[in-house]
């Protein structure tokens, strides 16, 4: 792996790029905290009869944002599951040339979800679904959730743009 995909964030766009979406992915992990937090104070005060009311409707959309939130940071990164053992004897440049056709089908992948998503919050809202027990608008959980695919979308243009440079120039270190 090089250097920019994780350690060395570099400067101007890419920078700022690497910047937000890791503050974004360490939002998501304050979210999936605080739903552990919701979590153990519901089992705790329902061992005295009183478990906290939508406690399971917190945690699902917790959750659902949480997960949303990581998947940048893993495409810039490079930490989505790979099968290592099938490409580890490759050289450097097939390497290369696969992990841009797995930043451009995620591209493809996050743009369509994010169109599908944005269409699906404004039904959210324009239905007014919520949940059940809390009554909470479900489409604003869908917010972040959009704005975690856009980023998705960005991160996969960064890592398109940084393998196309790996088979262009090999030998070149990232900064």
């Amino acid at each position: 792996m090089a250097i920019g995909r994780a350690g060395n964030m570099g400067v101007g766009l890419k920078g700022l790029t690497h910047r937000i979406i890791t503050a974004w992915a360490l939002a998501g992990g304050v979210v999936i905290l605080l739903v552990v937090a919701i979590q153990t104070i519901s089992v705790i005060t329902g061992a005295f009869g009183n478990p906290l009311p939508g406690d399971f409707e917190l945690t699902e959309l917790g959750v659902a944002v949480g997960v949303f939130c990581f998947l940048p940071y893993c495409q810039l990164t490079d930490a989505n599951v790979t099968a290592d053992i099938f490409t580890s004897g490759l050289k450097q440049r097939s390497r290369a040339v696969l992990i841009l056709l797995s930043a451009l089908v995620a591209l493809v992948f996050a743009a369509i979800m994010a169109w599908r998503t944005w269409i699906g919050t404004l039904d959210q809202f324009e239905y007014d679904y919520q949940t059940a027990i809390l009554q909470i608008p479900i489409g604003y959980a869908f917010i972040p959730i959009v704005i975690s695919l856009l980023l998705l979308v960005l991160a996969s243009v960064v890592t398109l743009a940084e393998s196309y440079r790996d088979i262009a120039h090999p030998q070149q270190e990232r900064i």
